[in-house]
């Protein structure tokens, strides 16, 4: 069932005069296009970012495979467009539409919104906006589509809490269905007699509804029942306002991943995407307990998909899409308890169809002395690593329990084993970081160029991403403040005064950026203003370097009187209430209270110790 009129008058007026059309026609392969009149639900899964960066996201393929596979649900796709499209569609009246059918965001049952990096939060006021929904939850009736959002960014909902109807945390796939299902449900007996309510009876209509869903579903907080407390400019508290609704709110869990269908037939995009691959999740949680680390705290318990669960979903993923890499996802990939196994199996399938195998997250620990080896193969040329320091009393306190000498160890056989290039990811800005910290990261950077030039008669390019530490909700460190823009121009061009070999490169995360992370995910409710009032000023895209303008942002935090010294550089004290306290991980605050007082400890003896 495709919008044919739409389809027509995006070809006649609009595709000729943007970027890239390809990007926004549909039609790939293995995308699922079912006739709504078949079905008794329609969900539009909405990345708020541009299509090359959503189109290689696992967890989109993962919930549109899972949707798709109902009989009674159609699952279709958006993201967000970039501003030339936009104004085209601004210009024609036209609506933002599903790639699958060409249906206006507006007249869907469900739109899902993917909430991966804080800086692209305008982007969903953008489609929304397009779609024709109301951008305020409170403005909503049961004519408009249940808006939910989960994600990395929905640990702390606040800042986006006045737009979206309710956050899903934890594992999406059990709770769409349910969310989905339930809104449905509640919807159609809304439209018992024919119609819904509008005006203020249809807004009430609808509370009344997602009320409903905040007490059925423990992992689903719906904001509108809620209200912030603040005293001194900060927040100390949320109150319910109905009884009714729980007071904190648990994550969805799966039980059985292994159980869990992978996406088997992923869509092929026409255009070239960020990782034009096939994905597959061998395990999600980590066996580690990183202090800076928010992934790890929120996506336990760990849990494993066997070898033979995995083969089968890249042999039969091979066979739908016909691309040549196979990604091996997961937090620690190199602690899946059965990895040699794994490798050695899929480069058995796969080695013969010139398929190759990549696999990101490597940990530096004795088993990366032979990785490269058991990995390595014609067309893998660079090393992915993430020691995050270099010393090891700092690695003490950041809780990452790795060996310099294994991660030595492990580029000399990469280089002996052709590889051409290791990637190094490290942090500055960390809780009681020092100079000798930023001269480690050049020192192990030219070590291992060094080992390189040994084993190849040259100095391979090695690179050090640096990025700009922000203490993230759930973890050890978010009771600590972020560190100022005058702290990370410093460190930057110490760390390139520092450089002594040409093939090192230093290369630093922006820090307007890093700094805009830390307000929008260490704000308050309150922050939502700033956030419309940034997008209604144009921030359109701010994820892509060349499309960002800071100075909006700090004009728009400044005129909806956001203290960001207080929000973003000011520590919390110990026993004070956090924006986010509401949403609770697995182990709990309790837990995080205890690591943050042995890093204090720690960092004291550092001190000390100089």
């Amino acid at each position: 069932m495709i919008n044919t009129d739409l389809k027509q008058q995006l070809a006649r007026h609009v595709l000729a005069k943007v970027r890239m059309p390809a990007q926004y026609i549909g039609g790939e392969r293995n995308i699922v296009v079912k006739n709504h009149h078949e079905v008794t639900g329609k969900l539009c899964l909405c990345f708020p970012d541009a299509y090359t960066i959503g189109m290689s996201h696992h967890g989109l393929q993962v919930l549109y495979s899972l949707m798709n596979r109902r009989s009674n649900w159609a699952a279709e796709r958006a993201f967000t467009p970039w501003p030339d499209m936009e104004q085209q569609l601004r210009h024609y009246g036209l609506p933002l539409y599903s790639l699958e059918t060409f249906t206006p965001l507006k007249d869907f049952d469900v739109l899902g919104f993917s909430l991966q990096y804080e800086i692209s939060s305008p982007n969903v006021l953008t489609m929304l906006d397009l779609g024709g929904v109301p951008l305020r939850a409170n403005q909503r009736t049961m004519a408009d589509p249940l808006v939910i959002a989960g994600g990395p960014c929905a640990q702390n909902p606040e800042p986006m809490a006045e737009f979206v109807d309710c956050f899903v945390t934890g594992d999406g796939e059990p709770a769409l269905q349910e969310i989905c299902d339930l809104w449905l449900e509640l919807r159609q007996q809304a439209h018992e007699n024919g119609t819904w309510l509008r005006g203020d009876m249809g807004v009430a209509q609808r509370n009344e509804a997602l009320a409903e869903i905040a007490r059925r579903l423990p992992y689903a907080y719906v904001p509108r029942f809620y209200q912030p407390e603040y005293a001194d400019g900060r927040f100390v508290g949320l109150n319910r306002l109905r009884s009714d609704v729980p007071e904190t709110i648990e994550p969805s869990v799966i039980r059985d991943l292994d159980g869990t269908p992978l996406p088997t037939a992923p869509i092929v995009p026409y255009v070239e995407c960020v990782h034009d691959r096939i994905a597959i999740e061998i395990m999600r949680g980590c066996p580690w307990q990183c202090r800076f680390c928010q992934s790890t705290v929120i996506k336990r318990p760990l849990r494993y998909r066997s070898v033979q669960t995995i083969i089968d979903a890249a042999l039969q993923s091979y066979k739908n899409t016909g691309l040549n890499e196979i990604s091996i996802l997961s937090l620690s990939s190199s602690d899946y308890p059965h990895f040699t196994e794994l490798v050695t199996r899929l480069k058995e399938v796969f080695n013969p169809l010139e398929v190759s195998i990549s696999v990101p997250s490597l940990r530096v620990n004795e088993q990366l002395r032979t990785i490269a080896e058991l990995v390595g193969n014609g067309r893998r040329a660079g090393l992915t690593l993430a020691p995050e320091v270099a010393r090891d009393d700092m690695r003490e306190q950041i809780r990452k329990k790795i060996k310099n000498e294994d991660l030595y160890e492990g580029c000399r056989v990469a280089f002996a084993n052709d590889y051409t290039s290791v990637k190094l990811y490290f942090m500055c800005g960390l809780p009681g970081e020092r100079p000798v910290d930023m001269e480690g990261i050049v020192e192990m950077s030219e070590h291992i160029s060094k080992i390189g030039k040994e084993i190849k008669g040259k100095y391979p390019k090695v690179t050090a991403s640096v990025s700009n530490f922000v203490p993230k909700a759930h973890t050890p460190y978010q009771w600590n403040g972020m560190q100022r823009r005058e702290y990370f121009q410093w460190a930057h061009k110490y760390l390139w005064e520092q450089r002594r070999i040409r093939s090192v490169n230093i290369k630093c995360h922006d820090i307007e950026t890093s700094l805009l992370e830390g307000v929008l995910s260490r704000g308050d409710r309150r922050t939502c203003g700033a956030v419309e009032l940034a997008w209604q000023r144009g921030a359109r895209m701010d994820g892509w370097s060349e499309m960002l303008n800071a100075d909006r942002w700090w004009q728009a935090l400044a005129d909806c009187q956001i203290d960001v010294d207080k929000q973003v550089h000011q520590p919390y004290p110990m026993m004070s209430r956090l924006p986010w306290d509401h949403v609770n991980v697995k182990y709990g605050r309790e837990f995080l209270e205890k690591e943050q007082n042995r890093s204090v400890l720690q960092l004291d003896a550092m001190a000390e110790a100089k």
